[in-house]
C-alpha cells in the first residue's frame, strides 16, 4: 500500500467486512437480545466506515498518537467460535478480539512503513481501533466482571 487513499480503502474494506460479519451472526443466534447486541455492533462498524470515508488526512505528517488506556482484558480472553447459543459475554469476546486484531494489524503496518504520512495514518487507524476495543472492554468490565 503506497498511497493514503489505498490505506483508507483497505481500512474501509475491513470495516465493511466486520459489519457484514456481525450482520451474518444475527442470522445464526437464537435469542433476540443477542441479535440486538450484534445489530448494535454492526451499526458501530458502519459508523467506523463513514468516519474513514470522511477522514481528513491533512496534517497527518505531524500526527502524534494519543495515549489510549488498555484494560488488557483481551489478553486474558480465549478466542471463541461464533455459535447460535452465544450469550452477551461471548459476543463481547468476539468483538473485543476483532478490534484487537485490527489494532495490531495497523500497528504492524505502521512499523513496516518508512513513509511518515503513511506510518502516521496507520498509527491513527490503530488508535481508532484501540478506542473501540477500550469501549468494548469497558462494557465487559462493567457487565461481566461486575457480575462475578
Amino acid at each position: 500500500m503506497d498511497s493514503l487513499k489505498e490505506i483508507l480503502d483497505f481500512a474501509i474494506k475491513r470495516e465493511i467486512e466486520a459489519a457484514e460479519f456481525y450482520q451474518a451472526l444475527q442470522g445464526r443466534v437464537k435469542h433476540q437480545w443477542s441479535k440486538s447486541v450484534l445489530q448494535e455492533l454492526e451499526e458501530m462498524e458502519w459508523g467506523h466506515k463513514k468516519i474513514l470515508e470522511n477522514l481528513n488526512t491533512q496534517g497527518i505528517e505531524d500526527f502524534v498518537p494519543p495515549k489510549i488506556q488498555d484494560l488488557k482484558i483481551a489478553d486474558y480472553l480465549e478466542q471463541i467460535e461464533p455459535n447460535e447459543d452465544m450469550g452477551f459475554q461471548e459476543i463481547l469476546i468476539i468483538a473485543i478480539k476483532k478490534e484487537e486484531s485490527a489494532k495490531n494489524l495497523y500497528l504492524d503496518l505502521a512499523k513496516r512503513s518508512d513513509h511518515i504520512p503513511t506510518r502516521n495514518l496507520f498509527l491513527k487507524l490503530a488508535g481508532e481501533e484501540a478506542k473501540h476495543k477500550l469501549q468494548l472492554e469497558t462494557i465487559y468490565d462493567d457487565e461481566i466482571y461486575a457480575e462475578n
